[in-house]
């Protein structure tokens, strides 16, 4: 089910208004339909993988128990590896074996040995890799004796399965989300109305932005061959605002959803086209990911302690990782390994910790340097998605050296005038400079529309939600538009 369909336009409020009636019957009802919705949110997609879930709760809920009543160090390292060899084994197999096969009949046949590929039509389940990460957090958490258990199966059920952050994140931690649901909850007018403008906002990122970004990022995209250098630029620039709004706008509408239901879900994202450095950047992006990786992967090899050979080891790792956390391509490696090379020399020069203050707070603009900082940060992070977007690295390359080669040329710059001022009638453009506006001006809150709840006149508000609602209407694409980050 799409957050962005007349389906989820109906189911959630349904399913909130039935919620809070079940209020005055106790918490364990409104958590039992919480799992109900839950499980019919993502049986709308393939009900054969709901009992994958099911099994990845029950597991780690029946493992975190083992683990506290076990006394053993042994025993208790033999129950937490259980847990991540079964939950990375299921991972591993639907998401990539396909690729594990591919490659090693690609490397016998460049050995002059061509093997026969057996490849099985393995679906994807949606959200695996999120809800995967989210479980594990809790073995290994309890098994550091960071967490108490829960003795709730029905309350674990729902953290693992909670329908607004299910598919696509954000990555909620046991100790954040989970006692939450053993809470009493009451409507809370304000925050559901907060709730409500992250999901406006987050709407208007995705259809508006997002989607329309998408039209044109995926005619270059499909056809860089016919087109100039500075096009290619455009398709790259175009690519990063899709996925940003994409995403970003994903996690807007799953947080204000959450709100409105009571809960409070860690942020995802905190501006990061604003970023003055790769840093900062990935302090900034897909923060429930970034800081998943540090806590469980990059602070067990040593972190920032040792040497500096050391942590130039540990950063690879990690980028490399998070690359091939987003799927089975080679494409995805190189973009974490581009980013660990964007990273190294800040962490050689000890700069990778520079800006860890609110973005020029209290000024309406920002300096040159830190406009220049901004930009140069925007364009690396713009030139690595091109990595994430291509369809394999020869393609990935191929759009590179066109790019490069013939970014200068005339004739180049009058198709790219052409394609932005009549292709897309200044539309897009203009849009994109609203987005960016409105998140500038919103930037020290939480997002971006909280600042209208607060600090602008009631009309004025109004009007920008009406706004927001025509540019909607207006630019709601034809067909089915699923979110980028379903497929991770």
């Amino acid at each position: 089910m799409l957050f962005n369909s007349i389906d989820f336009a109906v189911f959630l409020p349904v399913v909130f208004t039935l919620y809070w009636f079940l209020a005055r019957f106790g918490l364990r009802w409104q958590n039992l339909l919480i799992v109900v919705a839950s499980y019919v949110f993502y049986g709308w997609w393939d009900w054969r993988f709901l009992s994958l879930m099911a099994f990845s709760s029950l597991l780690d809920f029946t493992i975190g128990w083992m683990l506290a009543e076990e006394q053993d160090e042994r025993k208790r390292k033999i129950l937490l590896y259980a847990s991540v060899l079964i939950n990375l084994g299921l991972l591993g197999f639907f998401k990539y074996f396909n690729f594990f096969i591919d490659n090693f009949v690609s490397a016998f046949t460049l050995l002059g040995m061509p093997l026969q590929p057996t490849s099985l039509k393995i679906l994807l389940p949606v959200g695996i890799s999120f809800y995967t990460f989210q479980t594990l957090s809790y073995s290994i958490d309890v098994y550091r004796r960071q967490l108490q258990p829960t003795k709730d199966l029905v309350a674990f059920t729902a953290f693992v399965s909670f329908f607004p952050q299910l598919v696509a994140g954000p990555i909620e931690r046991a100790s954040n989300l989970l006692p939450q649901f053993y809470t009493p909850r009451k409507f809370d007018y304000n925050k559901a109305v907060d709730g409500m403008r992250q999901i406006l906002w987050g709407l208007f990122k995705k259809v508006v932005i997002a989607d329309n970004c998408a039209e044109y990022a995926n005619l270059i995209f499909n056809n860089s061959t016919d087109y100039s250098g500075s096009t290619l630029v455009l398709g790259a620039i175009m690519f990063s605002f899709q996925i940003y709004g994409d995403f970003s706008g994903y996690s807007d509408i799953a947080i204000g959803t959450s709100r409105l239901f009571g809960f409070d879900l860690m942020r995802n994202f905190a501006f990061p086209y604003f970023s003055r450095d790769v840093a900062e950047f990935w302090r900034r992006w897909h923060i429930s990911l970034t800081t998943w990786f540090r806590d469980y992967l990059y602070v067990p090899l040593g972190g920032s302690k040792g040497s500096m050979s050391l942590k130039v080891r540990n950063t690879f790792i990690i980028f490399l990782v998070s690359g091939f956390w987003h799927g089975a391509n080679w494409t995805f490696i190189a973009w974490g390994l581009l980013h660990a090379l964007f990273f190294v020399p800040l962490l050689l020069t000890s700069r990778n910790r520079n800006n860890l203050e609110l973005m020029v707070p209290g000024r309406i603009f920002p300096t040159m340097r830190e406009f220049f900082q901004m930009t140069s940060t925007f364009a690396l992070v713009t030139f690595a998605w091109i990595f994430f977007r291509a369809e394999n690295i020869n393609q990935a390359n191929q759009y590179n050296a066109s790019m490069f080669s013939g970014l200068w040329s005339k004739p180049g710059y009058v198709e790219t005038y052409n394609l932005i001022f009549w292709d897309l009638g200044y539309n897009i453009p203009l849009l994109i400079i609203f987005l960016l506006f409105i998140e500038w001006k919103g930037r020290i809150n939480q997002h971006a529309l909280q600042y209208f709840g607060v600090d602008v006149h009631r009309f004025f508000r109004w009007s920008f939600y009406s706004l927001i609602l025509m540019l909607l209407a207006l630019y709601v694409p034809s067909g089915k538009s699923p979110f980028i980050y379903f497929q991770f």
